[in-house]
């Protein structure tokens, strides 16, 4: 089968292009956390630079003892036996999937890579919808539904896949939904695969909201869920290419350990051994890195909420985001006048424009399982915190991030793009579009 590259890595690939023309782009395609690493993982990766030797398929001691007490910590009492490294949460999911087998249940919407990986281990993902505001889970009775009619017509489906909290929406599926996926999963002996590798970033509370819990799988099947986390997210660490995996302590858990094992043995042989040391260290979460962690989701809050609050006041429709650094917003109600000032009809139609119109850089609904005529779009805000690691940690220190002039200046140029996107014919009156600081960060 051709395989193309994913949309997100595409995106920035066509950004730096037109940065590289001379052109003024925003930078909202990209899932990359945007922050600096931090001075402790630089010291702790300088140390164990001469660990060069091969390790165990399944990751040091230290890191599987580490992730464990992680778990713990969350609730969820782990054996460091049922833990397994990888370079990657990427490579993870795959060798998870090769080892399933069976076509596997995501979320329509959901991240690019599931569906991609299902098929190319030869399966054909199982796309069941979720519910407005908890991105992630696919509903639980659709999905009961779908699971049935799809074994009824000869298909084998083994798992389904859910991310808690949500790329690409930023919410977070509520404990209700979660506790009923569980009770399905257990129904039809289904695997669950839950990728939590945005947990820790849940914004700091909004007081005007419902407070917001991570519900993991786990508390509620606990003998069938196999969690997956990394440090890319929390710690800004995607470059260093580490993940791990939570298997169930049950004989499901033991299975699915020996034939992963396998196939980590024949693919990537250990993770690299100074990042293991590093995250080792991470995974104990020592204060110092606990504080640069909430800093990092308070300045992701603050930012994500600005900019929904441009597309909001554009006239689009956007569930506000609660956790990581995404927002999707939907321009179905503008729909009509897209139509008649541009002839767009389709998402990728309207991420085209943008693209080569404005130097925006954003992935249209269909990337992420919907179809093509979704208005919908996916927007990563992490790269709006500058340029330069000085720009990127006055952002973390920041009492008011929105008053930095290269954030306020993305910020602003979102508002222009949106409203000349939306103007009429020339000489109409221009919508404007005006950013406010959030009160719970004035």
């Amino acid at each position: 089968m051709t395989v193309t590259v994913s949309a997100t890595l595409a995106v920035n690939e066509a950004l730096a292009d037109k940065r590289r023309q001379g052109v003024r782009v925003l930078p909202l395609g990209f899932g990359e956390a945007g922050l600096p690493v931090h001075p402790v993982m630089r010291d702790r990766l300088t140390a164990g630079n001469g660990a060069n030797a091969y390790g165990p398929v399944a990751g040091s001691a230290a890191l599987r003892e580490a992730a464990a007490g992680y778990w713990a910590r969350r609730g969820l009492p782990t054996d460091p036996e049922t833990v397994i490294a990888g370079p990657g949460s990427k490579p993870l999911l795959y060798g998870l999937l090769l080892e399933l087998g069976g076509d596997t249940a995501i979320a329509a919407p959901s991240w690019v890579s599931y569906a991609a990986q299902s098929r190319l281990v030869g399966s054909r993902p199982l796309l069941v919808p979720t519910a407005t505001g908890e991105g992630g889970v696919p509903q639980p009775d659709l999905l009961h539904a779908a699971v049935t009619a799809a074994r009824e017509a000869g298909r084998t489906v083994n798992a389904v896949i859910a991310t808690l909290p949500d790329n690409p929406t930023g919410t977070v599926a509520t404990r209700a939904t979660v506790r009923r996926l569980a009770e399905v999963a257990r129904e039809l002996d289904l695997i669950v695969i839950s990728d939590e590798i945005y947990r820790d970033l849940v914004h700091p509370e909004d007081p005007e909201a419902e407070p917001v819990e991570v519900h993991s799988p786990a508390e509620f099947a606990p003998e069938r869920t196999v969690i997956s986390t990394g440090l890319s997210k929390n710690l800004a660490l995607g470059g260093w290419r580490i993940g791990v995996l939570r298997l169930p302590d049950s004989e499901i858990g033991r299975r699915l350990r020996g034939g992963l094992l396998g196939v980590a043995s024949e693919i990537w042989s250990s993770p690299a051994a100074p990042v293991q040391e590093a995250a080792a260290h991470a995974f104990t979460e020592p204060a110092e890195l606990v504080d640069h962690v909430d800093r990092s989701r308070r300045l992701h809050g603050i930012v994500a909420r600005a900019v929904t609050d441009v597309f909001a006041r554009a006239g689009a429709a956007v569930v506000p985001p609660r956790a990581a650094f995404y927002l999707y917003p939907d321009f179905e109600p503008l729909r009509e006048r897209l139509t008649e000032l541009h002839g767009v009809t389709t998402g990728p139609g309207l991420t085209g424009l943008l693209l080569d119109r404005f130097g925006m850089g954003v992935l249209p609904a269909v990337e992420f399982g919907e179809g093509p005529e979704a208005l919908r779009m996916r927007v990563a805000t992490s790269l709006l915190y500058g340029d330069t690691e000085e720009r990127r940690y006055a952002a973390l220190a920041a009492t008011d991030p929105l008053a930095l002039p290269w954030i306020r200046a993305h910020l602003d140029r979102l508002g222009e793009v949106l409203g000349t996107l939306l103007a009429g014919p020339v000489g109409a009156p221009v919508l404007r579009t005006r950013v406010t600081v959030p009160t719970s960060v004035r």
